[in-house]
C-alpha cells in the first residue's frame, strides 16, 4: 500500500517580524491519527528538511490526544526534528499528499517547485492533493502541465478572510488565500468561520480551518479504500 505524504512548513516566523509560528500541531496529528487508523502509514517532509517548528499558539488549543502524539518518541524524531527533504522524494510512493497549515507555510508553500513537482506526478498518478487551513497555500500557485492554475474551475476552501481578520494576523500575512484562490479561476467555498468543513472536487480535497483536519482525513480514506 503506498503512504500519504505529510508536508510541513520550515518556517519560524511572520516574515521579518519577530512573532513565533510554524506548524499548528492540530492540522497534523489530528490527520495523521485518522489515516493511521485507517491502515495508513505516512511520511513527513518539509521543503528544506529537518526541523519543524510549532506555532506556540497552537499547544494552548491542542486536545490530550494531539499532545499524547507531540511528544511521542515517532512524531518528535521523523515530523518534528528529522523530517525528510522535499527533494529527497520519491513521489511514485505516494497514493496523496497533504499539506499542513500554520501561519508558517505562508512563506515556504506556495512557490516552491520541487513541491508542486511531487504534488503533480501524484496527480497524474490518480492521487489526491489535500491540504487544510493555510495549507491551501501550497496548491494555489500550482500549474498543469499546460501552464494553467491547477485549482481553476475547483471547488476548494481554505483559511477564509474572515477567518485572517479573527485570527488577528490579517497584517502579518503576505497574501489572503480566498483571494488568491477565486483570483485564479477556483470556485472558493466556506462556511461559517471556525466550523468544522471540508470538501471535494475530483482528485482535491480541501479543509477550512484548524477544525477541519479529520474530515479531510475522512474523505482521503473513503477515496482511498474504494481503490
Amino acid at each position: 500500500m503506498k503512504k500519504i505524504l505529510v508536508v510541513l512548513t520550515n518556517y519560524a516566523q511572520y516574515g521579518e517580524r519577530k512573532e513565533a509560528t510554524g506548524l499548528w500541531l492540530g492540522e497534523a496529528t489530528e490527520f495523521v491519527r485518522e489515516v493511521k487508523k485507517a491502515g495508513f502509514d505516512v511520511d513527513y517532509v518539509s521543503p528544506n528538511g529537518g526541523y519543524v517548528p510549532i506555532d506556540p499558539r497552537s499547544i494552548k488549543y491542542a486536545s490530550t490526544e494531539d499532545l499524547e502524539m507531540y511528544n511521542s518518541e515517532d512524531f518528535r524524531t521523523f515530523a518534528l526534528a528529522r523530517s525528510m527533504k522535499a527533494n529527497e522524494i520519491k513521489s511514485a510512493n505516494y497514493c496523496a499528499i497533504y499539506f499542513t497549515g500554520g501561519h508558517g507555510v505562508m512563506w515556504d508553500f506556495p512557490h516552491n517547485e520541487i513541491l508542486h513537482k511531487i504534488s503533480l506526478d501524484i496527480f497524474n498518478n490518480e492521487g489526491y492533493l489535500t491540504s487544510v487551513c493555510h495549507g491551501i497555500s501550497a496548491l494555489l500557485y500550482m500549474k498543469d502541465w499546460n501552464d494553467e492554475w491547477m485549482i481553476k474551475g475547483k471547488h476548494i476552501t481554505g483559511f477564509t478572510n474572515s477567518e485572517e481578520i479573527l485570527s488577528g494576523k490579517r497584517n502579518r500575512v503576505p497574501f489572503l488565500n480566498e483571494n488568491i484562490a477565486k483570483e485564479h479561476g477556483a470556485i472558493f467555498e466556506k462556511k461559517r468561520a471556525y466550523s468544522e468543513y471540508a470538501v471535494q472536487d475530483g482528485q482535491f480535497i480541501t479543509g477550512q480551518n484548524p477544525f477541519s483536519p479529520k474530515a479531510v482525513a475522512k474523505i482521503l480514506v473513503k477515496n482511498l479504500k474504494k481503490k
